[in-house]
């Protein structure tokens, strides 16, 4: 075999390897969503894992480190443990902590579930009749979650076009 043969080998192979490594990623991250789409009440830790890596902030798999990453900056409720069911004012905080959202003067100044729950049905992430002390389903919280990351994309946008004049 001569050197030209082998290298185009070795980079087949190379190649090979990185696209199976990224369709078992994004197997992985459809069976997330699958899991999240059949479960009737998330917990803080699910809550947790999903949201800090669909903001960017952190991509782990381990639940519990995507929970205590969250919880040690304050990113959560207090007193909550990973394995509790998410209340809809605990995902508020963390969606509108994990995607570095702004907001009202109380909120600035609380960053507490009640203003970021009250944050997110403002900028009409949370629309129609919800409770903060709610359960969250996982398709609630999918939705939630997919509603941010258009919101971004679409100020992203709008930053491209605006920088471009």
């Amino acid at each position: 075999m001569n050197k030209h043969a082998l290298l185009l080998l070795t980079c087949f192979l190379a190649g090979a390897a990185f696209l199976s490594a990224q369709t078992s990623d994004r197997q992985s991250t459809a069976q997330e969503i699958e899991t999240l789409l059949g479960t009737h009440a998330v917990t803080y830790a699910q809550a947790a894992r999903f949201a800090l890596e669909a903001s960017g902030r952190l991509a782990v798999s381990d639940h519990n480190e995507a929970f205590r990453y969250a919880a040690e900056r304050g990113w959560l409720p207090k007193n909550v443990s990973a394995n509790d069911t998410a209340r809809l004012d605990g995902i508020s905080l963390l969606l509108t902590r994990s995607f570095d959202m702004g907001g009202g003067i109380f909120y600035s100044i609380a960053k507490s579930p009640h203003y970021a729950y009250r944050e997110l049905v403002y900028r009409q992430v949370i629309r129609g009749r919800a409770d903060p002390a709610m359960k969250v389903s996982g398709e609630l919280f999918l939705f939630l979650t997919g509603r941010l990351l258009s919101r971004q994309g679409d100020t992203a946008a709008a930053e491209t076009i605006t920088t471009e004049d």
